[in-house]
């Protein structure tokens, strides 16, 4: 339960300890940052890294005077880092994937994978990129596309389309709205929109869903 108030507290709060983080290790933020997205992305054990609030905090603190982090470096990383934990969790579905699913680890519900295997029968591989917005199904996307053995040369075009997207648009967000008072001031309000908005597309379907149960 520690651990789990921490992690709410770091995320509502992302924009004080990531520039802590910044003015602490400087430099070594870099690998930090590139290190969270790396896990949230790559590891099926760890969807509940922040992502898309990580990156808009990483734009503000790269608007803010003095530059504590530089935007070009910082987003060629983070696609990096984005890009880097695809392929991973892609080929440890490809190779590990089916006997993940049979166990039905603890960490690694059957019920998020099956989620998004109905996502990727609904949308194809455009799931890659639709995924990358949301929070959970983008961590088991690429996952699921190794298990279901969508070719690498495919898998790898989404990837790296929607890898792009999502770091530009989520940091570039950060870098020019990031600092504006309003956002400044109620800066846990704007990543609880964030995040709720990522979490949007899941909740219509949750409801669609039970609408259709009682139908």
């Amino acid at each position: 339960m520690e651990l789990i108030r921490h992690l709410i507290d770091f995320i509502l709060h992302i924009d004080q300890h990531l520039l802590k983080i910044v003015t602490d290790y400087q430099t070594w933020a870099y690998l930090i940052l590139f290190l969270i997205i790396f896990m949230e992305t790559g590891l099926v054990v760890t969807p509940f890294l922040p992502g898309d609030s990580l990156l808009f905090a990483a734009g503000t603190i790269a608007a803010m005077p003095g530059e504590p982090l530089q935007m070009l470096p910082l987003i060629i990383l983070l696609i990096c880092a984005a890009f880097g934990g695809d392929n991973t969790n892609y080929f440890i579905g490809r190779f590990l994937g089916q006997k993940v699913y049979d166990k039905n680890y603890r960490l690694i519900k059957r019920e998020y994978l099956d989620k998004t295997h109905a996502f990727y029968e609904k949308h194809g591989g455009k799931t890659l990129i639709i995924a990358r917005f949301m929070p959970i199904i983008r961590t088991f996307a690429p996952f699921v596309a190794g298990v279901g053995r969508m070719t690498y040369i495919r898998f790898i075009s989404f990837s790296i389309f929607g890898n792009v997207l999502w770091v530009i648009l989520f940091t570039l967000a950060g870098y020019f709205f990031g600092n504006i008072t309003f956002i400044k001031n109620n800066f846990t309000v704007a990543i609880l929109a964030i995040i709720f908005i990522s979490l949007l597309p899941m909740i219509v379907a949750f409801i669609q869903n039970l609408f259709k149960k009682k139908g």
